[in-house]
C-alpha cells in the first residue's frame, strides 16, 4: 500500500474543496485532493449550476412567447423535446467539471481517484480502481458536500419518482408534476417546468407559506407570483401515502389523492459524513448527523477542517 505525504489533504471537490486546494497550493503548499466521482466539482457542478443553466433556458424559451423585433414575429410554439432542454445542463456540467481540473492542475494539486476515509486524525485511507493509498496530512479539510434527503417511505427506485439530483437525468417530459417541499429547489423547479408547458405543477408543504427561513413578505409575493403563472399550493399538508399502482399518486392526510405524471421530492439535503470513519479520528457530529465547526472552520479535531454543505443545514420532513 503506497503512502504519501502533504501538508493538506482536502476531501470532496465541489467549491469549498477546491478553492481549499488551489489556495494553499498557491501558498507553496503540497497539496492532495480525494474525489470519489467520476466528475470534478461536487454538486454544485452536477446539479447546481446545470439546473440554474436549464432555468435560464426555460425562462428564454417562455420569453419568446408573442415577443416582436423590428416587425418580425418571433415565437416559440410551446413543444420541445426534454433531451433538447436537458442538454445546456449536461455541456454546463462537462464544462464545469473541465475547469475544476484543469484549475487543480495547474496549481499541482495531486487528484486521488475513489473513496476516503480516516485511519486516525492525521491519515486518510484511499480506496480506488487501482487499490489502496495512505495519504498523511498536516492538516486535512472535509468538504464532502451533501446530497438529497430520500425519506424510506418514497419508492426512489420507481422511474417517475425523482429527488433534486435525478431529476437532471430526466428522459420524458412529464404532463404533470407534483412536488414535495416548499424550499428553494421546490420553488425553483416549479417555476421551471410551470414554464415550459405542463398542464399540471403543484407544490405540497408542511408549513403554511413557502421558503420558511425567508422574510414572510417575500415567501407571500413569491407565492402569489407563482400562482399567477398557474401553479397549485396545498399546505399546510402533509404526505401520507405514495401510490405507485398504475398511476402514481400522491394520498395526502386528508384522504385526497392527487394523481401526477411525475414526482419530486425536495426536502433539502443531508450532509455526506457517513463512512469517512469520523470516529478513528475523533471527530464528533452533531445530532443532525453534521460537522460542526468553529469560526474558523475548525471540527472539535484542531487540524481537521470542514467547509461547504457538509456543515450546513438540514429542511424539516414533512412526513409524520
Amino acid at each position: 500500500m503506497g503512502r504519501a505525504t502533504y501538508d493538506l489533504v482536502v476531501i470532496g471537490s465541489g467549491p469549498g474543496g477546491e478553492k481549499g486546494a488551489a489556495q494553499a497550493a498557491y501558498f507553496g503548499k503540497k497539496v492532495a485532493l480525494i474525489e470519489r466521482a467520476s466528475r470534478l466539482g461536487g454538486t454544485v457542478a452536477s446539479t447546481g449550476v446545470p439546473g440554474k443553466a436549464m432555468r435560464e433556458t426555460a425562462l428564454y424559451l417562455s420569453g419568446f412567447r408573442g415577443r416582436d423585433l423590428h416587425g418580425i414575429r418571433l415565437s416559440y410554439d410551446g413543444t420541445i423535446t426534454v433531451d433538447a432542454f436537458m442538454h445546456r445542463g449536461r455541456v454546463v456540467r462537462e464544462a464545469l467539471s473541465e475547469w475544476v481540473e484543469t484549475n487543480l492542475d495547474r496549481h499541482h494539486v495531486d487528484v486521488h481517484r475513489g473513496v476516503a476515509s480516516f485511519v486516525d486524525a492525521h491519515t486518510l485511507q484511499v480506496a480506488g480502481e487501482d487499490g489502496q493509498t495512505l495519504l498523511h496530512g498536516q492538516n486535512i479539510l472535509i468538504a464532502t458536500g451533501s446530497r438529497p434527503i430520500r425519506p424510506a417511505t418514497i419508492p426512489f427506485d420507481d422511474p417517475r419518482v425523482y429527488d433534486s439530483d435525478s431529476i437532471l437525468e430526466m428522459t420524458r417530459l412529464p404532463r404533470s408534476l407534483t412536488i414535495i417541499g416548499g424550499g428553494t429547489i421546490g420553488c425553483e423547479y416549479a417555476c421551471l417546468f410551470k414554464v415550459l408547458g405542463l398542464d399540471h405543477v403543484r407544490i405540497i408543504n408542511t408549513g403554511d407559506r413557502l421558503l420558511p427561513f425567508a422574510d414572510a413578505e417575500v415567501a407571500i409575493m413569491l407565492q402569489e407570483a407563482m400562482a399567477s403563472i398557474g401553479i397549485e399550493f396545498l399546505m399546510p399538508q402533509h404526505v401520507a401515502e405514495i401510490d405507485r399502482r398504475d398511476v402514481l399518486s400522491v394520498v395526502l392526510q386528508d384522504g385526497r389523492r392527487l394523481e401526477t405524471d411525475a414526482l419530486l421530492v425536495a426536502l433539502g439535503r443531508r450532509s455526506n459524513a457517513e463512512g469517512l470513519g469520523l470516529d478513528r479520528a475523533s471527530v464528533r457530529l452533531n445530532a443532525h448527523g453534521q460537522l460542526e465547526v468553529n469560526e474558523r472552520f475548525q471540527t472539535n479535531v484542531p487540524n481537521i477542517y470542514a467547509a461547504g454543505d457538509v456543515i450546513g443545514g438540514l429542511a424539516p420532513m414533512p412526513f409524520r
